[in-house]
């Protein structure tokens, strides 16, 4: 593989000098750049640009033309594996994903069987080699999967929901089935992940997007606990490096020093957690990525600067962070304030890295 030029997002993984923060953008290859809806237009659909590895490859440059990110992330969807397990995921304009069979029952449910990412979802490792290779180590390349859980729950409900009703009532009822359903997918996940970094992934983040709206007791049993199973049987090192491991949760601030507890290299935070307050439970052990609320990017360019500055100040000097947004960016974003965006971390967080 080719030598990385830039590798200040992995080295502030593991919590190593840099000479600024590092930074990058959850849905950074998305609708907010003219140039995206461009492409997905001439791919047809969502899931036909998802499964075209060099219009894929292309989409995932496209924000690294107009602005220094400091990582690429992997432009596909966090629902391949259930799609890949044959219940047949299609998306519903104003709806979002949907699938034309749910996983409900014991039958079903046994009918399921741990994904080989080779071959099943061959067309996302495709698009991970083409896009290292197209990448030419100017900058490392995220791979990332859905959580266990959060992979469930669209797979119970069908889809999105707001109450998620169906998969607590398993978990709650049939705790014996949803753990059978999470065991799956926890290995799935894991092969998933180990096939991307043989592909070319060197770093991985595993988006916990539904875990916050579990409580306590059950985030630990029916989230964390298989995200622990996954990430316990990933490959560690690849071309000679660590390959670190990024855990999101959405809303899942109050379980940091639980989530640090997996072994993780960094945590993922959104807008509801204070970054200085994280760093102090958990930022010996763990590098922290955020955590910026998307929403900040409608304000004006002045604004975004002050916020970018409160939050670098939140988190102090040192090492271990990542700034991002705490969610993914959305697709009213005017593309000049992500412009102001970046230019405020870059402009701004060499002082903190003296």
């Amino acid at each position: 593989m080719t030598e990385l030029k830039n590798d200040r997002f992995l080295r502030a993984l593991m919590r190593e000098p840099v000479d600024r923060t590092p930074m990058w953008m959850m849905r950074q290859a998305g609708r907010y750049l003219p140039e995206y809806r461009a492409t997905r237009e001439q791919a047809g659909s969502f899931l036909d640009l998802c499964m075209n590895a060099e219009l894929a490859c292309e989409v995932t440059l496209q924000p690294l033309r107009r602005y220094p990110m400091d990582a690429a992330i992997l432009f596909s969807d966090i629902l391949t594996i259930p799609d890949a397990m044959g219940l047949g995921l299609h998306f519903v304009e104003g709806e979002g994903p949907r699938f034309h069979k749910p996983v409900r029952t014991e039958a079903e449910i046994a009918a399921l069987r741990v994904v080989d990412a080779r071959t099943d979802l061959d067309y996302v490792v495709r698009a991970v080699s083409t896009i290292r290779e197209a990448l030419a180590g100017s900058v490392p390349l995220i791979g990332f999967s859905g959580s266990p859980w959060t992979l469930a729950t669209y797979m119970i409900e069908g889809g999105s929901s707001r109450d998620f009703a169906r998969a607590k009532t398993m978990a709650f009822n049939q705790p014996e089935l949803m753990h059978q359903l999470l065991g799956v997918l926890a290995d799935s996940v894991a092969d998933y992940l180990n096939a991307q970094i043989e592909a070319g992934a060197q770093a991985v983040q595993i988006f916990d997007t539904w875990g916050g709206a579990l409580g306590d007791q059950a985030y630990l049993e029916f989230s964390l606990a298989y995200m622990k199973r996954a990430m316990d049987q990933l490959t560690p090192e690849s071309e000679g490096r660590k390959v670190p491991v990024i855990l999101f949760t959405k809303n899942g601030g109050q379980w940091l020093e639980a989530m640090a507890d997996t072994g993780a290299d960094c945590l993922g935070l959104d807008w509801t957690t204070d970054i200085g307050g994280a760093r102090a439970r958990v930022g010996d052990r763990v590098a922290l990525q955020g955590n910026m609320d998307p929403s900040w990017l409608r304000a004006e360019p002045g604004k975004i600067r002050a916020e970018v500055d409160r939050i670098l100040a939140s988190f102090g000097s040192g090492e271990g962070h990542v700034f991002n947004l705490g969610h993914g960016i959305t697709p009213d974003i005017n593309p000049d304030h992500v412009t102001a965006f970046v230019d405020a971390v870059q402009e701004l967080s060499p002082q903190y890295h003296a």
